[in-house]
């Protein structure tokens, strides 16, 4: 099969959306994951009239010229709501406090001058001042969460308010991690002259821990029929597998005549970009598994997950696929016929983000990627792209 165009390879890994189901999760551990139901107010928000100052609530209609009120009490926020027996007279209140029956306006302390039990009036008073309104929020019933939300730290908090113990999330693929290659040690190895430290592994962990997904790991030695063996298991035990490593034409990279002899479907091999052309994508028919098998160079493995994998769950999910915009910082050419996705950091300049260069030495330089915010999109052979032109932008930091 020819290679085929990054637009091509977007839309057919994007063909293959699933949905996973859903299942219920206490909010206290729904931070990251998507709401699979409409969360709707439980009673008025406010459910009260409140006061938003400290201060006294006074019947606004008592006030013509009178500019002085006799103080009866005081009400304390969390207490029942009481009568403003006399509208000549006035409550003490508190922020967060019920507005007593008979009164509609709350004087903030600094606005008022105490004596002796009369409270005198020191600025002009508008009906209604300072009292938050029952149900000017939210109406009881009303959706204040829709469906397809990302939770935040800001819906927790609303959440809790709406006393939604529980919340139906929707559910998360089962996912293994699979590296490749002899040449691969521990993290806490010393390695040989010849030998690398695994770090695509912890990095693709970490990518998908930051997606509510903890996946499993494996490590394939380069050795054609353990790995057939292997992945025969694990397609039918996972949702995905991501692999890295392994998929280039060397004499050792097996995993496309692994998958092959499975009867994984292959839907392409290799595309027309930079890095990650070698990237395979297929489906086990048997049990809609989905392969996404990365070259293993540390920047190859960190581009094509964050443009393929991570816009396809995103799909997956019903979250929001609205691409974004950056603009350059320098002027920009591509004259390769591949798409170029560029490693760029970003400054703010004039209140925009503004990409600029990362210098890097190739797909196989880790250490360019700590200083990497992202990824913007450089289209094959495109003319010189001006300073100041808006470009797609694959973001790296959350």
């Amino acid at each position: 099969m020819e290679m085929i165009s990054y637009r091509e390879a977007f839309d057919i890994v994007h063909s293959h959306i699933q949905d996973y189901g859903m299942e219920k999760v206490p909010f206290t551990r729904s931070l990251g994951r998507v709401l699979a139901q409409d969360i709707k107010a439980d009673r008025d928000f406010p459910a009260f009239d409140r006061a938003t100052k400290d201060g006294i609530a006074i019947s606004f209609d008592a006030l013509g010229s009178k500019s002085e009120f006799e103080i009866a009490g005081i009400v304390a926020a969390g207490t029942h709501q009481i009568l403003l027996n006399n509208t000549n007279q006035c409550l003490e209140i508190m922020t967060g406090a019920v507005v007593p029956q008979g009164a509609d306006t709350v004087v903030m302390y600094e606005d008022t001058y105490i004596d002796k039990g009369i409270a005198r009036l020191q600025t002009e008073v508008r009906k209604g001042q300072n009292v938050h309104h029952q149900g000017s929020d939210t109406k009881q019933g009303d959706v204040i969460i829709p469906k397809d939300t990302k939770i935040s730290a800001a819906e927790i908090g609303i959440l809790a308010a709406v006393g939604a113990v529980e919340v139906m999330v929707k559910k998360l693929p089962e996912v293994c991690l699979i590296s490749t290659g002899n040449e691969l040690v521990a993290v806490h190895e010393l390695p040989a002259a010849h030998q690398i430290r695994e770090s695509n592994m912890h990095t693709l962990h970490a990518l998908l821990s930051l997606q509510k997904i903890e996946p499993n790991h494996r490590h394939f030695d380069d050795d054609k029929e353990a790995i057939i063996a292997s992945l025969d298991g694990l397609l039918n035990t996972n949702n995905v597998l991501i692999i890295s490593g392994g998929v280039s034409k060397g004499k050792f990279d097996y995993i496309p005549e692994a998958l092959e002899q499975l009867g994984v479907k292959k839907c392409f091999h290799r595309v027309l970009q930079r890095p990650g052309k070698p990237f395979w994508f297929g489906v086990y028919p048997k049990t809609n598994t989905l392969v996404f098998s990365f070259p293993g160079n540390p920047v190859s493995t960190f581009v094509n997950y964050h443009v393929y994998f991570k816009s396809w769950l995103h799909r997956s999910l019903g979250l929001d696929q609205t691409g974004i915009k950056v603009v350059l910082g320098e002027a920009m050419t591509n004259e390769i016929p591949l798409t170029v996705f560029k490693n760029v950091y970003l400054k703010i300049e004039n209140g925009v983000h503004t990409a600029y260069t990362v210098q890097e030495n190739g797909s196989g330089d880790l250490i360019s990627m700590g200083r990497t915010d992202g990824f913007i999109v450089l289209p094959p052979q495109s003319e010189t792209i001006d300073q100041g032109a808006a470009v797609y932008f694959f973001p790296t930091r959350e």
